[in-house]
This record gives structure tokens, C-alpha cells and sequence, in this order.
């Protein structure tokens, strides 16, 4: 079982820095050409991320493209995480990037659409409904652009969930939480048993930041953070926005997470130890985290001592508590400067191989969750059935399934963002401070 942490690392690409490029790994059928959309011996090209879960299920999709179309082969490359980013974005600026852009949608999409890098996919989507109607509805959010459609969703959903120690919970007496009054009433109960309420790998910062995400969206719903996506001058002003701060801020005022929580990492799986053993009661975290604590928290989750479920209401929000957060996808956009060849070969790509009977088959052994509408039928023979299939069921009856901040911003304000959620947490900035660093970097 793969480490889930590397896996939201690893999908969402958290943590690059220029010095990456020095580590490039690649490996693939064959290189790129100097041709702009071209690559080796292929009509068409693909780059993306190397290592497990997702390559060899990548592989698998490329290996039955290219033996059911022989004379329209598509050729690849992967890359570890960094040196993917940096290579994609000197390759797409140079003219010589891959045909198909692999990528995670949201600001960095944003920034290729602003470009002219990438092809708009909206009238192709209109002309191939089925196509479309195979995916989540909620994965096109992040594809979307001014309105405008410019990637195809594929591979995994991967939502934030509550999760909870069984065990604890019975033993305290107490039921899981219904509503943010619950959480705050859980609190005291847990402190007084020398339980952390909460755990959390504060140091690692994206962390923190599942507690503001969806803390706004059920005190205000989708349309806060719509405006700030949009570039609206001054919106994280809204008042909402210092009512989610203010939570947070009492929820760490009243010890609501473990003693020492901005020293711990995610990568080291330090948060989730604390919650499979018992010294907290629950946790926030992403759906990887399941796998995580599955292969290293012994018989915990196979005796059933794991419980889970989505983001409790604020009492008077306006958000929709079926809304989610995290990552709704992954997505690749045709780039720009490809050849009308090469774009071909793409799209029949996406509509064949990307939707057909196998696709969701390699990822669901891979411990998550496709995409793919359906791919639940495939769940009740398949390890962790009951959890991918609330998963699915989540994701897909989601009304909106939000990207998370740092990958729908930009590079810029998502490292700003990131920065003043670590320092609200050590209580280095009040929340109206965080408003006005905030409002600061809007459109940058």
C-alpha cells in the first residue's frame, strides 16, 4: 500500500522548488521532438507524473491506445513531481511542449488560458455530450475558465473528509459531530480525558488550510471564493471570510488540536498515528488518508475502528453540506501550437481510452477513486469497497467540489495564502491581518 501523503504531494504537487530541475528523472517511450505538440516516433505526445499510484495506470491507458490505433501512437515521458512542473512550464513557453498538457487544473489552467497556450475544449465537449456525461459534473470546475471548458477531467477524485477513532469516541461516550457546535462541544469532552480533539501535521501548512476551505464554504457557500478566483479587488473581505477566522481561532484557543501541532509534518504520517492510536479523536484529511492509515495503523481500520464522513454544517451557512473540497481531478488540455494531426489523436484519446471499460479498473487497484460515473459497480469486489464507494457517492452527488486553495490560486498568492494559514495558526496574525495580506495579492 502506497503512502497517501506522498500520493497528495504527488498529485497535488505541493513543495517545488527550481532546484528540481537539477533532479530530472524521465522515462518513456521516447522523447519530446522539436516539433511544437510532437514527441518521438508518436503523432502525439504525453507527459506526466512518474512513481505510483498513477503511472501505471497512465501506462496502461497509453499501452491500449497505442495497440488499437498503430498508426496514430501517442508517446510519453514521465517525470518525477518538481521536475515536471518545471519542465512543462519552460517547454509550453519555449513552443515545445507535449501535445497534451497533464496538469491539475485551476490557477495553473488559468495561467495557460490567459497565455494562449491551450485549446478551448468547450464546443468539442458540446459536440461529444457522452464524453462528458461519463464524468463527475463536479470535476469540470476546475477545467473551467471564464466559462469556457479547456481540459479534459480523468484519473482520481480525492475529497476531504472527517474522520473519527471509534474507539475513543465510545469510550468518552459521545457521538460524532452533526454541526460546528458539535465540534466545539466535543472539545472540553475530549481535553478532559487527555485526548487531543483533534490531530493535526501543522507544519506542513496545506494542512491548515482544509480547516478554512471548508469552514467558508458552509458559512457562505462557493460564491466567496468564486469572487477571489475571479480576481475581484478587496474580495476576501467579505464578512464570512472573518467568520471563518474567527472560528478557526477559537478552535485553536480552546485546544481544539494536539499539543505541539505546527511541529508536526504530514509527510512523516505523524497525524495520522496520533488518530489510529487513540491519542486523538479526530482528524481532517484528505481521502488518501484512508490508505495511510489501512497499511500503517496495524488491524485499526480492518476491525472497523476508522469512521468517516463529510464536513459537519455551521449553523445559519449558507453552504450546501454536500459541497466538497480538495482535488476533483486531474486534467489534460490540448496545447495550442500542437499540429491539427496531433490534436486529432488527442481527442480520440480522450473519448476512447480515457472513459472505457478498463480505465477505471487500474485506478480502483490502485486504492481510489475514478472519476468515471458507474465505476461504483466495480466496488463491491475490490479492497476498501465501502470507503471508495462513499467516496464516489460524495463526489459525485457533490452540488460543487471545490479545488483546493493552493492549486486554484496562483503560484504567487498561493504561497502568500499558505504562509499567513501557518502563521493564523501560531497566532502571528490577527484575522484581519490575514484579510488585508489576502486582499493584497488578489490577481497576482
Amino acid at each position: 500500500m502506497i503512502s497517501r501523503a506522498m500520493s497528495r504531494r504527488h498529485l497535488l504537487g505541493l513543495g517545488a522548488g527550481a532546484g528540481a530541475a537539477a533532479a530530472l528523472a524521465a522515462c518513456g517511450s521516447s522523447g519530446p521532438s522539436s516539433s511544437p505538440g510532437g514527441g518521438g516516433d508518436g503523432v502525439a505526445s504525453y507527459w506526466s507524473l512518474s512513481g505510483p499510484p498513477g503511472e501505471p495506470a497512465r501506462k496502461a491507458a497509453l499501452e491500449r491506445f497505442n495497440a488499437a490505433n498503430p498508426d496514430t501512437k501517442i508517446s510519453s515521458l514521465f517525470f518525477q513531481n518538481d521536475a515536471f512542473k518545471q519542465k512543462i512550464k519552460t517547454s509550453i513557453g519555449a513552443g515545445t511542449g507535449p501535445t497534451m498538457i497533464w496538469g491539475w487544473g485551476g490557477g495553473t489552467l488559468k495561467s495557460y488560458v490567459e497565455a494562449g497556450q491551450v485549446d478551448d475544449l468547450t464546443d468539442w465537449f458540446t459536440q461529444n455530450a457522452a464524453v462528458k456525461d461519463k464524468l463527475f459534473p463536479s470535476s469540470f470546475g476546475a477545467a473551467t475558465v471564464n466559462g469556457r471548458i479547456y481540459a479534459m477531467p480523468h484519473e482520481t477524485v480525492q475529497p476531504i473528509l472527517l474522520y473519527w477513532n471509534k474507539k475513543v469516541f465510545d469510550d468518552v461516550g459521545v457521538e460524532p459531530p452533526q454541526s460546528w457546535d458539535d465540534i466545539m462541544a466535543l472539545v472540553p469532552r475530549f481535553n478532559e480525558k487527555n485526548i487531543a480533539p483533534f490531530s493535526l501535521g501543522g507544519q506542513s501548512r496545506w494542512t491548515n488550510m482544509m480547516w478554512l476551505e471548508l469552514l467558508l464554504d458552509r458559512i457562505a457557500g462557493t460564491e466567496v471564493f468564486d469572487r477571489v478566483f475571479a480576481g475581484e479587488a478587496n474580495a476576501w473581505s467579505d464578512p464570512a471570510v472573518l467568520d471563518m477566522l474567527n472560528k478557526v481561532k477559537q478552535l485553536i484557543d480552546a485546544k481544539g488540536f494536539v499539543n505541539g501541532y505546527s511541529s508536526i509534518t504530514a509527510d512523516s504520517n505523524a497525524d495520522q498515528a496520533l488518530l489510529y492510536t487513540g491519542k486523538a479523536a479526530m482528524m481532517l484529511h484528505g481521502s488518501w488518508s484512508y490508505g495511510i492509515q489501512e497499511a500503517q495503523g496495524g488491524d485499526f481500520v480492518s476491525s472497523g475502528g476508522l469512521g468517516w464522513m463529510n464536513f459537519p454544517p455551521v449553523e445559519g451557512g449558507k453552504g450546501d453540506p454536500s459541497n466538497q473540497v480538495g482535488n476533483p481531478g486531474h486534467y489534460l488540455s490540448i496545447s495550442s501550437k500542437a499540429s491539427p494531426e496531433a490534436k486529432e489523436v488527442a481527442k480520440k484519446f480522450f473519448s476512447t481510452t480515457l472513459i472505457d471499460a478498463e480505465e477505471p479498473k487500474h485506478w480502483i487497484e490502485s486504492g481510489n477513486t475514478p472519476i468515471i460515473k458507474g465505476s461504483d459497480s466495480l466496488y463491491g469486489s475490490a479492497p476498501n469497497g465501502e470507503f471508495l464507494k462513499f467516496v464516489y457517492d460524495a463526489s459525485v452527488n457533490a452540488k460543487v467540489f471545490a479545488q483546493s486553495w493552493d492549486q486554484a490560486l496562483s503560484p504567487t498568492a498561493a504561497e502568500t495564502l499558505l504562509d499567513n494559514i501557518a502563521k493564523l495558526f501560531q497566532g502571528q496574525v490577527s484575522p484581519q491581518q490575514w484579510v488585508d495580506n489576502m486582499n493584497a495579492v488578489i490577481g497576482k
